[in-house]
């Protein structure tokens, strides 16, 4: 089923949901995007010294996965308090990766409701941006409100980004979202205006959004497009849905489509 401009327009999100389409995935891959692995993981909340052994562990565990592993995602709570002291460490611990890694600023990322400086000044520039990697197309977005952990909206800076940038980006790459709230319905802490995010996206080629927050697997598949979170990945915090696992996802695109793994961290 391919709709026209005219028709995305006048349906409605919720409708194209319940028949499991999204008008930008419904080709059958894309021969032309390249074949990778990347890690995906969520919500760290480095705490303090304790902490450090186990953010040891996890680069390397992200180092000696099966296959060479391109770069990390992190949706976001990189700290407890948002405190330049835990942010400064858990980036030396980062600085050891040997690869690349994309940040998404999370609730636990302030130190107050206004005041992310921290994470600004030892993430400059990624609050809302995009990357390209091997023909796919990456895009990080705000999805933050201050310190506010509940019926959060994300703010207008990321929808003004999203109305100035989108029309730069292919619409036929294999794209994939990462977010700290979720945008996936029914899952807990949903973002409120997840929908006009959502919406903005529906003639690209979407095919995966990883968030964080909610510290427990969810998965939301509309059509090609599974949109998840994921057990956290701390020492200092438990999940929410009371599971005692803790690790990330290793993810591998392939022929323009993208499947995940789930490695524990013990």
């Amino acid at each position: 089923m391919i709709l026209t401009r005219r028709q995305l327009i006048h349906t409605s999100l919720s409708s194209l949901l319940a028949a499991g389409l999204w008008p930008g995935a419904l080709s059958a891959g894309d021969p032309d995007a390249g074949s990778f692995q990347f890690v995906a993981v969520n919500d760290l909340h480095y705490l303090n010294e304790k902490c450090g052994p186990w953010f040891q562990r996890m680069v390397k565990s992200f180092q000696s996965q099966p296959d060479k592993t391109d770069f990390v995602l992190i949706s976001g709570d990189f700290a407890e308090h948002g405190t330049s002291q835990q942010h400064g460490a858990m980036q030396e611990i980062l600085k050891t990766l040997g690869m690349p890694y994309y940040a998404v600023v999370g609730n636990h990322d302030y130190q107050s409701s206004t005041d992310r400086k921290a994470y600004e000044q030892l993430h400059p520039g990624r609050i809302n941006y995009h990357f390209d990697h091997q023909g796919w197309q990456f895009v990080g977005l705000d999805t933050s409100e201050g310190m506010k952990s509940q019926n959060v909206k994300a703010p207008q800076a990321t929808f003004d980004w999203l109305d100035a940038n989108l029309p730069k980006l292919d619409k036929k790459k294999p794209t994939i979202i990462f977010t700290h709230f979720p945008l996936g319905f029914g899952v807990p802490f949903l973002l409120k205006n997840a929908n006009d995010i959502l919406k903005r996206l529906l003639s690209y080629n979407l095919q995966a959004v990883y968030s964080g927050h909610f510290h427990g697997f969810t998965e939301t598949k509309t059509g090609e497009v599974v949109m998840t979170t994921n057990k956290c990945c701390s020492f200092a915090r438990g999940n929410h849905d009371k599971t005692p696992e803790k690790g990330f996802f290793v993810c591998s695109a392939k022929d323009g489509k993208v499947t995940r793994r789930f490695v524990e961290m013990k």
